[in-house]
């Protein structure tokens, strides 16, 4: 399965936002699925939670960070999320800069989000892309490149 099945045609964001603090930045990054009702607004807030107990877990490299919970913190469907901040967002990462590109896992059990994982690590390390999305101008644009992963 292709990573846009999870994202579909509403789950991208391009936000042009500028200082942003870390927690309007996470809602941004989960604002489409609260709004469509695949996690409950509990999901967020335990990003959130989790982010003030042990910082950006979430951050995994330089402009590329990958919000998650826990799929009992209100996972109401398996979906993906990206968000682009045009801007970059300081999410407070002592060893990356600014994020970039966001995509929001939201998985229902611990086991069946294995695929999604590979098939975003393999975009996360493709520069190329990753730098593509960052430029994108659209929503179309960026939906082309990751219906390729």
């Amino acid at each position: 399965m292709s990573i846009f099945n999870l994202i579909g045609n509403h789950g991208i964001v391009i936000s042009e936002a500028k200082n942003l603090r870390v927690n309007e930045a996470l809602d941004i990054a989960c604002s489409t699925l609260v709004q469509q009702g695949k996690v409950n607004k509990s999901y967020l807030d335990a990003i959130k939670a989790k982010h003030n107990e042990i910082g950006p877990y979430y951050v995994l490299a330089p402009k590329i960070a990958m919000p998650h919970a826990r799929p009992e913190d209100g996972v109401n469907e398996a979906c993906l999320q990206v968000t682009v901040f045009k801007n970059g967002v300081d999410l407070e990462s002592q060893d990356n800069a600014d994020v970039y590109f966001s995509v929001t896992l939201a998985a229902m059990d611990s086991h069946s989000h294995i695929n999604t994982i590979m098939a975003l690590s393999e975009l996360f390390q493709n520069d190329d892309d990753i730098d593509a999305i960052i430029a994108a101008e659209s929503k179309d644009e960026i939906a082309e490149i990751l219906k390729k992963h």
